[in-house]
């Protein structure tokens, strides 16, 4: 699946993911390949992106924002985000 992670300055990320995990409004949840439709709201704190299978995955710290997941299509509209 394709992710785009965006903030009002920049594009942060663009490419090919296995996973993507995120802190939801209501909780964290992960997004994996075929996922269901969904727009949700996002607190501050940890986003992980899973490139590979199995791996470590990069982190970034998101300060609010939303998420949208459609036709295997995930983009992250953040608010803030520095890289950890």
């Amino acid at each position: 699946m394709t992710l785009e992670i965006l903030t009002p300055d920049k594009k942060v990320f663009e490419g090919e993911v296995v996973s993507v995990t995120v802190p939801g409004t209501m909780g964290s949840f992960e997004i994996l390949n075929n996922h269901a439709p969904i727009i949700s709201t996002l607190e501050d704190g940890k986003l992980t992106v899973r490139a590979t299978t199995g791996g470590k995955g990069e982190v970034y710290m998101i300060h609010g924002g939303v998420v949208e997941v459609l036709n295997n299509k995930v983009m992250v509209l953040a608010e803030g985000i520095t890289t950890r």
